[in-house]
């Protein structure tokens, strides 16, 4: 004969058991939501001033640029990936002390959802190689100023043509981007992309 106390006491610990495992299951995607939410507000709200206008998400301009070898690159081209768009200059101190970390990161987030293209307002591409003199592990597009050789006043003279139409006034700025070509965030001045918040908010998007 079976003890009947046991089997109550089996099928009990059964069900409280299962309970638990359910609350696990239910409180485990909205702490990873809170966690991603957190990430990404933590990384927006890092140094710098969330200048742009334009309401967010908002679809992302579309632009083409020419890569070392003066190949045409356009930005729908890696539709369907995340995309970090970063806006920079190689006379821009604040740019070369970024691209450390951005580096670091492009590497150790290297997948096929996700891509760094790098966008420099330079006039040519000597500079931009004596600055990255080991080449990049990321996109590194030219984006010369619009006003390529006319004398002007402003210090915008310096900021490349596509820079600009994006309504940036200095560099380095950022756009995260998502698969459908949306951008996210904007991010002014630099970032330590690197960062487990940094990479936490970049895969969230991706594994949208």
């Amino acid at each position: 004969m079976v003890d009947a106390r046991k089997l109550i006491a089996g099928g009990v610990a059964m069900i409280i058991g299962l309970a638990v495992a359910g609350m696990f299951v239910w409180m485990t995607p909205k702490a990873a939501a809170r966690e991603t939410k957190a990430a990404c507000e933590a990384l927006r709200s890092e140094p710098g001033i969330q200048a742009w206008k334009a309401a967010l998400p908002t679809p992302a301009k579309d632009f083409t640029a020419q890569d070392h070898l003066g190949r045409p690159v356009k930005l729908s081209d890696y539709r369907g990936k995340v995309v970090l768009l970063n806006f920079w200059a190689s006379w821009c101190n604040v740019c070369k002390a970024e691209k450390p970390s951005l580096s670091m990161m492009t590497e150790e987030m290297a997948q096929d959802g996700f891509v760094v293209v790098t966008l420099a307002s330079d006039h040519a591409w000597d500079a931009v190689k004596k600055t990255l003199p080991g080449g990049a592990p990321y996109q590194v597009l030219l984006d010369p100023p619009a006003d390529i050789g006319k004398p002007g006043p402003d210090d915008d003279d310096n900021i490349g043509a596509i820079a600009q139409s994006y309504g940036i006034k200095a560099v380095p700025e950022s756009f995260l981007i998502d698969k459908k070509g949306n951008i996210r965030f904007y991010l002014v001045n630099k970032r330590d992309w690197d960062t487990s918040v940094a990479e936490t908010c970049i895969q969230s998007l991706v594994d949208e």
